[in-house]
């Protein structure tokens, strides 16, 4: 499309030069006249079908929604006005000027003026010959005197004497013997002409009016002969150059080619303004259709790198930066494509960069995770203003609360204002801010909606530059304290059966002796106080016996005697003992695969739960118990429930230790005792308090592996 655009233009100004040609030509024009004429109308149709083309293709990607199609459409109509308005005003006026101008150009006077003006300015030229005539033969004559040898150096003192530009001094075959010149850069003289050296033998002189070697200026030559005094010696010819003034020789050669046209025009005046008319209508069309093709090319290459841009800002929005646009132009445009490249391949880089380390991020996360995550310590990691980064899965289940809501807050915020939660964080916080940059160690309890633990809290400040600046590190050391504080009763249990139980019978035996021996020495006032007396003393060495002997079942280790057992049939075998005391309800699962355990402790638990039930319902109008049975996870759950009183909550982290009790005269070894044995088969134990009132003692029993009724 570009090369058919300039090719129109190229041959349009090639048509438009041939018919202007034709003006100085009048055969060439009544020849060549159709011919021309169609040439340039094809020309100038290809042009109209080229533009109409275009417009139909502009218009088309418009209705199609093409990128940047309406950028070229503007840009086609501003540079199509461009062309079009200027052009049109050129073309009326010119229209206008060759209407009113070329009959005032066929006038008598100025044929008349010319004709002067050229006999003028050949008159001052012969003027200006005839005086350099006159200064060569006034030379020449000088020379003549000199010998031979010498007339060399006389010619540039000659030349400046008369004031000409140029002086050379030739032998009669044309040979050049000297040469002098005002313009240093001029070149040698040529050769004189036949006719100039024929007519200085003839002694007479030769001149004439001429161009220069450049073609831009006059110049008067005049050669004359030079007469040597000696006879052995041919003439010489001597020639003188002198330029016509600029002024003068530009009028005469305007005038020379005015009246030369002025001659031509008026032989072909009617054809002239056809010509002309017909060479300025065809001149318009070819450049007003070749500015206008030329326009929607330079569009098209003007919004093409835009339209390239706006493709690749595209891309990039949508996070392709594959999108490389190609320019290898200098300009502006080019620049800003080529920063866009370089802009694009420097995010692709960035990019490409930021997810590898994002993929070493998360693979050193999902390291860190899988490690904080098999791990039984909770970990918390803190920035420098104590906000909460990170908190691994153990210390989720610690502190009873789901990772979300510990994760991304102020250490001293966690949980609800007034709860044990908040108040433990509270003073975790303190103790960062209490001994900032040092290590740290504080024992605490924490009760959550599920159980109740003693964790052991250490604060350890992070090296600097990392992302968090504080861990805190939490164990849980219930089990611990616990397992201390049963040895240290058992210990205690021990020893109250040695050092206790071994003087308990000496007493009861002495003071049955002393009633034995004095009672019938008293009367009946002093027998009845020995008597009240000694029974007192054998009351309460029993009591000291029965309590011993609770210390020492305690401090004892059960041996477990473990065999596969139905759940509900030792249940049902158990309850079978107490159809005449409280009413006991069951809830027993059906189809429960067996346990393992020993019979004989598992029925001293029940008894011992049973035993403790009975005892809370006391007060109650309506006591009720409750035995059920139902499957846990590799368990089987074996609960008592009751609706008495339940378990005061200053009480429920230290139920299954001894002396923890709720009646008057228990030793608190019940549950403590029940515990022990549970653990011995590796179950558990849980007590809680039931709504509205009431409490629930849970124990699980193993599950033997594969065995089922």
């Amino acid at each position: 499309m570009l090369y058919l655009a300039f090719g129109s233009l190229i041959l349009g100004a090639s048509l438009v030069g041939l018919l202007a040609f034709s003006a100085d030509n009048s055969g060439f024009f009544a020849t060549h006249f159709a011919a021309l004429v169609g040439v340039a109308s094809v020309a100038t149709l290809a042009l109209v079908a080229l533009f109409v083309y275009q417009v139909y293709s502009l218009l088309r990607r418009i209705r199609n929604g093409v990128f940047g199609a309406r950028l070229t459409a503007n840009m086609f109509w501003i540079f199509g006005l461009m062309a079009l308005l200027p052009g049109l005003v050129v073309y009326a006026l010119s229209v206008q000027f060759l209407v009113n101008s070329i009959e005032s150009w066929f006038d008598v006077r100025m044929e008349q003026a010319l004709a002067s003006g050229l006999s003028l300015g050949q008159s001052a030229l012969g003027n200006l010959e005839g005086e350099l005539v006159k200064k060569a033969e006034g030379m020449a004559l000088q020379l003549s005197e000199l010998p031979s040898d010498k007339q060399g150096a006389r010619l540039n003192e000659l030349r400046e004497s008369l004031g000409v530009q140029g002086v050379t001094l030739f032998d009669a075959d044309g040979r050049l013997l000297a040469f002098a010149s005002s313009d240093k850069a001029a070149l040698t003289p040529s050769k004189p002409e036949r006719v100039a050296i024929w007519q200085a033998k003839l002694q007479q002189p030769w001149s004439r009016t001429e161009q220069d070697n450049n073609g831009h200026s006059l110049v008067v030559r005049v050669v004359v002969p030079v007469n040597l005094i000696s006879l052995t010696e041919s003439i010489r010819l001597l020639q003188v150059n002198q330029p016509v003034s600029a002024k003068l020789a530009e009028d005469a050669q305007s005038v020379e080619k005015a009246h030369r046209d002025y001659q031509e025009l008026a032989i072909s005046r009617l054809g002239l303004k056809r010509l002309y008319g017909l060479s300025l209508t065809i001149a318009l069309a070819l450049s007003l259709f070749s500015a206008l093709s030329l326009a929607y090319i330079l569009s098209e290459r003007l919004a093409a790198p835009l339209r390239v841009l706006a493709r690749g800002t595209r891309a990039v929005a949508r996070g392709d930066f594959s999108q490389v646009s190609p320019s290898r132009s200098r300009n502006e445009l080019g620049m800003l494509t080529q920063s866009f490249n370089r802009m694009t391949q420097q995010l692709s880089e960035a990019r490409a960069s930021a997810q590898d380390n994002q993929d070493k991020l998360q693979q050193a996360n999902a390291y860190l995770e899988s490690i904080l995550g098999s791990i039984n310590t909770g970990v918390v990691t803190l920035d420098r203003a104590l906000k909460v980064r990170l908190v691994n899965p153990a210390a989720a289940a610690l502190l009873g609360a789901p990772r979300e809501s510990l994760e991304g807050r102020a250490l001293a915020e966690w949980g609800e204002p007034g709860d044990s939660l908040r108040h433990f964080a509270g003073a975790m916080a303190e103790r960062f801010l209490a001994v900032p940059g040092q290590r740290w160690q504080e024992q605490m309890e924490l009760t959550t909606s599920v159980v109740a633990r003693v964790l052991l809290a250490r604060g350890t400040p992070l090296a600097a530059g990392g992302a968090a600046e504080f861990a805190l590190a939490l164990d849980d050391i219930s089990m611990l304290i616990q397992a201390q504080r049963d040895a240290a009763w058992g210990e205690v249990a021990r020893r109250l059966a040695h050092e206790i139980k071994n003087p308990l019978t000496p007493i009861q035996l002495s003071a049955e002796r002393l009633q034995l021996k004095l009672i019938d020495q008293l009367d009946e006032h002093a027998r009845r106080i020995l008597t009240r007396a000694t029974s007192t003393i054998v009351d309460q060495v029993a009591a000291m016996k029965s309590l011993v002997d609770a210390f020492a079942e305690y401090a004892r280790t059960p041996s477990v005697q473990g065999q596969a057992m139905d759940i509900n049939d030792f249940v049902l075998d158990v309850l079978a003992l107490y159809e005449h005391h409280a009413p006991v309800k069951t809830d027993l699962a059906d189809h429960l695969p067996l346990v393992w355990g020993d019979p004989a402790l598992l029925r001293q638990v029940l008894v011992n739960l049973i035993k403790n039930a009975e005892e809370s319902l006391t007060d109650t109008a309506a006591p009720s118990i409750m035995v059920r049975t139902c499957p846990t996870t590799d368990a089987i759950g074996l609960c008592v429930e009751d609706n008495g009183s339940g378990f005061p909550e200053s009480l429920m982290n230290r139920l299954f230790e001894p002396y923890a009790s709720t009646k008057p005269k228990g030793t608190g070894l019940g549950l403590a005792i029940v515990k022990k044995i549970i653990e011995e088969h590796h179950g558990s134990i849980e007590v809680h308090n039931l709504t509205p009132h009431g409490a629930a003692v849970c124990v699980t029993l193993p599950i033997v592996e594969g065995g089922h009724e």
